[in-house]
């Protein structure tokens, strides 16, 4: 059974949003400028930080293969979202057509770095570099320096509106609640039938009352969170995207064969070649993989800020890089989730809201963030130094 001391440990990073999310509030609390847990600042959290959950989840593919990174992300946004700008806005291109064409080059782009950092081996910090600066480069020359917006309401509907979409502030409450419902009841029944799966086959499952005091817990978190989106507006609709992707990206790094050898890669990339797995094809994926989902993410930004503009996914690639290191990322690959890094995109996002609402100066912020960032990097490799001295 898993110990009470080992469950905390296991959870640390949860631990530390929830303390952070509680003082942030006691503080905008005692300075009068409202609640951390306003309905429409929730709501704007999720919105503004939809980027990070996406990107960071790409990215953990790639700091999984050996504490990689890809340093290009913020370009290809900024590459992609011109191109969208151009296709929807300029040349009234259908607008299915245009995303379509949309993530099939950011896939192109992720081919072309993949191919490179897979086969030719040169090293991803040298090509994503390369690739930060041409794709920056790319975006530059199709904006021609300037803007592009806004973008038409047929497009917009699918990344910045909300669900129901009917006007009725009590059938959206009604709609979210229910819908918060039918998750949790989903949940529990696979976390139940799981642990049932695991005592068949007598591996190590959770204390009983720490099982269902996990899932009170989270089945709780859900249910005050859908109230608060249903006093707003709803569900938005890029928090349905971000559930696709977590859950899928969630299921193929921890259920499927393809997804685990990311982490065997991390582990020891010889004895994984060895072992059978084509270690060059695993690399190829990832970075294929970050490219396309920094399309996906550059078409919910042009989205929300209703514009393509040169300067779009500027340090982008940073957010990614330390929501994944605070979510539990390894810095040497091997070690981390899906969850860890939504976690730790949440952690950031709630840092950036929290510290804008008290109305900390932006240059504290960054220095806040990166002491953060430098916090969780030490906090893994003093870890993992006990753990071998152990």
């Amino acid at each position: 059974m898993t110990t009470m001391k080992e469950a905390v440990k296991k959870n640390t990073m949860l631990i530390a949003l929830a303390v952070v999310m509680v003082l942030f509030q006691i503080l905008i609390g005692l300075a009068g400028k409202g609640s951390l847990f306003a309905p429409s600042n929730v709501s704007n959290l999720i919105n503004q930080n939809a980027y990070v959950v996406i990107l960071a989840t790409g990215m953990l593919l790639c700091i999984l293969t050996g504490g990689n990174i890809d340093l290009s992300v913020g370009s290809i946004v900024a590459m992609i979202g011109a191109l969208a700008g151009t296709l929807i806005v300029n040349l009234k291109l259908n607008i299915y057509l245009s995303i379509l064409l949309c993530l099939i080059t950011g896939i192109l782009i992720g081919m072309w770095q993949g191919f490179w950092i897979a086969y030719v081996r040169i090293p991803a910090f040298i090509v994503t570099l390369a690739g930060m600066l041409l794709w920056r480069g790319v975006a530059l020359l199709i904006l021609n320096g300037l803007t592009i917006s806004p973008f038409p309401e047929g497009y917009l509907i699918y990344f910045t509106s909300f669900l129901p979409n009917n006007g009725s502030p009590a059938f959206a409450m009604t709609a979210t609640m229910l819908t918060a419902v039918a998750v949790c009841a989903v949940f529990v029944s696979m976390q139940v039938l799981e642990r049932g799966k695991k005592k068949r086959k007598s591996y190590e499952v959770e204390a009983g009352g720490m099982f269902a005091a996990r899932l009170v817990l989270i089945c709780a978190v859900v249910l005050a969170s859908a109230y608060l989106l249903g006093q707003h507006k709803g569900i938005p609709v890029v928090l349905v995207l971000l559930a696709v992707i977590v859950i899928a990206y969630g299921y193929f790094t921890s259920r499927t064969v393809p997804g685990r050898h990311f982490y065997a890669v991390g582990g020891n990339e010889k004895a994984a070649k060895l072992s059978g797995i084509d270690t060059n094809r695993v690399l190829f994926l990832a970075y294929t993989n970050m490219a396309f989902l920094s399309a996906v993410a550059a078409l919910t930004c042009v989205a929300r800020f209703n514009s393509a503009a040169p300067t779009a996914g500027t340090n982008y690639e940073l957010d990614a890089i330390g929501a994944c290191f605070i979510g539990g990322a390894s810095a040497y690959g091997g070690t981390g989730t899906v969850g860890g890094a939504v976690i730790g995109a949440i952690f950031m996002g709630v840092l950036n809201n929290g510290m804008s609402i008290l109305g900390i100066d932006a240059n504290w912020q960054k220095a806040v963030k990166g002491l953060v960032l430098l916090a969780a990097v030490i906090f893994d490799v003093v870890s993992k130094k006990r753990s071998r001295a152990s």
